[in-house]
């Protein structure tokens, strides 16, 4: 079964080693957390905010050995008023047999604050 897996995280600065690092660890955490490997992911779909120019965070993850082979794909998120600023979100579409409930939702640094409904623990 396909499950898309959702996760978030933030940085300091528009900076392209800032966006790299982070999408690396973001993607690293969910395919930890959900125990994912390369061949069950049929893409993965970042969006970043309106301040996040430096740097494509598929680009990060595109030098991942592993991951090279994965269909990847950026966009830019709609500028909707007080929303998070220097965000990265991610959606992994993976093939799992996991229920949707054992599904783990990765939010780090200040997107933690967009799911306060999920153990961020």
């Amino acid at each position: 079964m396909t499950r898309g897996i959702r996760g978030a995280i933030t940085v300091e600065e528009n900076s392209k080693e800032q966006i790299w690092l982070a999408a690396r660890q973001l993607v690293t955490e969910i395919l930890s957390m959900n125990e994912l490997r390369a061949e069950e992911i049929g893409a993965i779909i970042f969006s970043t905010t309106e301040d996040l120019t430096a740097a494509f965070p598929s680009s990060a993850i595109r030098q991942l050995p592993a991951l090279r082979l994965v269909p990847l794909f950026d966009t830019r998120e709609p500028a909707v008023d007080d929303s998070l600023p220097l965000c990265i979100r991610v959606l992994i579409l993976a093939d799992t047999d996991k229920a949707q409930n054992k599904i783990h939702h990765v939010y780090l640094g200040g997107a933690k604050n967009l799911r306060p409904d999920l153990d961020h623990d």
